[in-house]
Protein backbone atom coordinates (compact mmCIF):
# COMPACT_ATOMS: atom_id res chain seq x y z
CA UNK A 1 0.00 0.00 0.00
CA UNK A 2 1.07 2.75 -1.00
CA UNK A 3 0.95 6.43 1.94
CA UNK A 4 -1.44 9.24 0.87
CA UNK A 5 0.43 11.40 3.03
CA UNK A 6 2.68 13.70 0.83
CA UNK A 7 5.29 16.61 2.60
CA UNK A 8 4.51 19.93 1.48
CA UNK A 9 7.48 22.73 1.78
CA UNK A 10 8.29 22.65 5.77
CA UNK A 11 10.21 18.99 6.60
CA UNK A 12 8.35 18.88 10.25
CA UNK A 13 4.97 19.31 8.64
CA UNK A 14 3.06 16.08 7.82
CA UNK A 15 -0.17 17.17 4.91
CA UNK A 16 -2.99 14.62 5.03
CA UNK A 17 -5.24 13.31 1.95
CA UNK A 18 -7.03 16.56 1.02
CA UNK A 19 -2.95 18.11 1.35
CA UNK A 20 -4.06 20.46 4.35
CA UNK A 21 -1.07 21.08 6.62
CA UNK A 22 -1.82 18.97 10.33
CA UNK A 23 -0.02 20.34 13.07
CA UNK A 24 2.57 18.14 14.70
CA UNK A 25 1.67 16.80 18.11
CA UNK A 26 2.75 19.39 20.82
CA UNK A 27 3.52 17.85 24.20
CA UNK A 28 2.99 20.76 27.38
CA UNK A 29 5.92 20.57 28.90
CA UNK A 30 5.18 20.18 33.60
CA UNK A 31 5.27 23.42 34.41
CA UNK A 32 7.28 24.27 37.31
CA UNK A 33 6.03 25.63 40.43
CA UNK A 34 3.23 25.06 43.28
CA UNK A 35 -0.74 25.16 42.80
CA UNK A 36 -2.84 27.43 44.74
CA UNK A 37 -3.46 24.43 47.08
CA UNK A 38 -0.47 23.04 47.70
CA UNK A 39 0.98 26.61 48.89
CA UNK A 40 -2.67 26.66 51.59
CA UNK A 41 -1.86 22.98 52.76
CA UNK A 42 1.92 24.25 53.64
CA UNK A 43 0.81 27.60 55.01
CA UNK A 44 -1.69 25.29 57.71
CA UNK A 45 1.17 23.39 58.69
CA UNK A 46 3.41 25.60 59.20
CA UNK A 47 0.91 27.63 60.99
CA UNK A 48 -0.41 24.90 63.10
CA UNK A 49 3.68 23.93 64.01
CA UNK A 50 4.19 27.79 64.99
CA UNK A 51 1.06 27.66 67.33
CA UNK A 52 2.18 24.60 69.09
CA UNK A 53 5.85 25.58 69.46
CA UNK A 54 4.22 28.94 71.01
CA UNK A 55 2.02 27.06 73.02
CA UNK A 56 5.09 24.78 74.39
CA UNK A 57 7.20 28.28 74.95
CA UNK A 58 4.47 29.63 77.27
CA UNK A 59 3.99 26.78 78.90
CA UNK A 60 7.73 26.58 79.85
CA UNK A 61 7.37 30.02 81.10
CA UNK A 62 5.05 29.44 83.16
CA UNK A 63 6.39 26.22 84.74
CA UNK A 64 9.54 28.46 85.42
CA UNK A 65 7.75 30.87 87.36
CA UNK A 66 6.16 27.97 89.40
CA UNK A 67 9.51 26.49 90.40
CA UNK A 68 11.21 29.68 91.20
CA UNK A 69 8.04 30.52 94.00
CA UNK A 70 8.60 26.85 95.31
CA UNK A 71 12.23 27.05 95.32
CA UNK A 72 11.94 30.94 97.26
CA UNK A 73 9.26 29.41 99.45
CA UNK A 74 11.79 26.14 100.37
CA UNK A 75 14.14 28.45 101.51
CA UNK A 76 11.92 30.73 103.36
CA UNK A 77 10.84 27.79 105.29
CA UNK A 78 13.76 26.23 105.35
CA UNK A 79 15.09 29.24 107.10
CA UNK A 80 12.51 29.24 109.86
CA UNK A 81 13.50 25.70 110.48
CA UNK A 82 17.37 26.56 110.65
CA UNK A 83 16.05 29.17 112.78
CA UNK A 84 14.21 27.29 115.34
CA UNK A 85 17.10 24.75 115.58
CA UNK A 86 20.18 27.32 115.99
CA UNK A 87 18.18 29.36 118.49
CA UNK A 88 18.47 26.64 121.62
CA UNK A 89 15.25 27.57 122.68
CA UNK A 90 12.02 25.19 123.13
CA UNK A 91 9.26 26.37 120.84
CA UNK A 92 5.97 27.11 122.53
CA UNK A 93 3.12 25.23 121.06
CA UNK A 94 0.64 27.13 118.96
CA UNK A 95 0.28 28.49 115.79
CA UNK A 96 1.54 31.30 114.27
CA UNK A 97 1.89 33.11 111.29
CA UNK A 98 4.56 35.56 109.81
CA UNK A 99 5.83 37.51 106.57
CA UNK A 100 8.94 35.85 105.08
CA UNK A 101 9.67 37.30 101.15
CA UNK A 102 12.27 36.35 99.29
CA UNK A 103 13.49 38.60 96.50
CA UNK A 104 10.21 40.03 94.95
CA UNK A 105 7.42 37.77 96.17
CA UNK A 106 5.71 38.10 99.46
CA UNK A 107 5.65 35.00 101.00
CA UNK A 108 3.44 34.49 104.31
CA UNK A 109 4.77 31.58 106.44
CA UNK A 110 2.51 29.95 108.88
CA UNK A 111 4.26 27.87 111.96
CA UNK A 112 2.66 25.14 113.91
CA UNK A 113 4.05 23.60 117.07
CA UNK A 114 2.88 20.50 118.01
CA UNK A 115 3.31 17.84 121.24
CA UNK A 116 4.92 14.19 120.22
CA UNK A 117 4.38 11.38 121.98
CA UNK A 118 7.71 11.67 123.52
CA UNK A 119 7.58 14.98 125.86
CA UNK A 120 11.28 15.49 124.56
CA UNK A 121 10.65 16.15 121.28
CA UNK A 122 8.27 18.79 119.46
CA UNK A 123 6.68 18.59 115.89
CA UNK A 124 7.19 22.20 113.73
CA UNK A 125 4.48 22.76 110.33
CA UNK A 126 6.12 25.25 108.45
CA UNK A 127 3.75 26.10 105.54
CA UNK A 128 4.34 28.91 103.09
CA UNK A 129 1.88 30.71 101.22
CA UNK A 130 1.96 33.16 98.23
CA UNK A 131 0.34 36.59 99.89
CA UNK A 132 -1.66 37.34 96.92
CA UNK A 133 -3.38 33.89 96.88
CA UNK A 134 -3.56 32.78 100.99
CA UNK A 135 -5.65 29.85 99.84
CA UNK A 136 -2.54 28.32 98.15
CA UNK A 137 -0.14 26.57 99.82
CA UNK A 138 3.64 26.64 97.99
CA UNK A 139 5.08 23.96 100.33
CA UNK A 140 4.81 22.98 103.84
CA UNK A 141 7.88 21.16 105.67
CA UNK A 142 7.99 19.54 108.57
CA UNK A 143 10.62 18.92 111.68
CA UNK A 144 10.74 17.31 114.74
CA UNK A 145 13.02 19.45 117.52
CA UNK A 146 14.77 18.09 120.57
CA UNK A 147 14.47 19.81 123.75
CA UNK A 148 17.53 22.25 124.24
CA UNK A 149 17.51 22.60 128.02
Amino acid sequence: MKSTQKQCGNPGIATGEAGIASQPAVFAAPEAGFTLLEVLVALVIVGVALGASLRAVGSLTQNSDHLRSAMMATWSAENRLAQIRLSNTWPDLGQSNFSCPQDDLDLRCYQDVIATPNPSFRRVEVGVFDARFPDRRIIKLIQVVPNAL
